[in-house]
């Protein structure tokens, strides 16, 4: 909760709370449950994008492109195309270990995944960067929230990462939802 609050601090939240999950149901649809403090994020946030940048992905959004739901099926298929000629990262070798998308980096193609392993709780998840239109993939033994604060406030250690926020430095941190930031739908 801490981690939170200093995000709250940080870069407020929406006027109006998002609407609520069925975190059962999503979690029943894709096949597995859910960190804690990714459940603390979507419930303070909802579905939009951290200084035009960091797109967060939410169970059923009413736009494909933050849906995880929607994410998490086409990552699933391109990452299977794309293991056929490329080899796994190191923490995909492990037997039954995955990865599930929590959200990309606008403009970029990369993706911020969980590395989720067999018999590991999700919230002992930790976070894997890729770079999208290339092989590189980077660890982060935090969890997501952690590593989002930790990008925003310039504290995370990364190489391919660390170009964000040399982008972001903004004066004051802002969250646009997505209905904001990409207009009504209609679903």
């Amino acid at each position: 909760m801490i981690a939170l609050d200093a995000l709250v601090r940080l870069c407020p939240p929406p006027v109006e709370p998002p609407p609520p999950v069925d975190w059962g149901r999503a979690e029943r649809a894709l096949g597995t449950a859910l960190p804690a403090d990714y459940k603390q994020l979507v419930e303070t946030y909802g579905d939009g994008v951290f200084d035009e940048t960091v797109w967060l992905l939410v169970p059923d959004s009413a736009h494909d492109d933050c849906d995880l739901h929607a994410q998490a099926r086409e990552r699933d298929e391109i990452l299977t195309g794309l293991w056929e000629f490329e080899d796994k990262p190191a923490g995909l070798q492990e037997a039954g270990a995955r990865v599930l998308p929590w959200a990309f980096e606008e403009g970029t193609g990369a993706f911020l995944y969980w590395l989720a392993r067999p018999g590991q709780s999700p919230d002992d998840w930790t976070v894997l960067y890729n770079e999208g239109r290339g092989p590189l993939w980077e660890h982060h033994g935090m969890g997501c929230l952690a590593f989002l604060l930790a990008v925003l406030t310039g504290t995370a250690r990364t190489d391919h990462f660390g170009r964000l926020h040399e982008v972001l430095k903004p004066a004051e941190h802002r969250f646009t939802t997505a209905g904001q930031a990409l207009g009504p739908t209609e679903r």
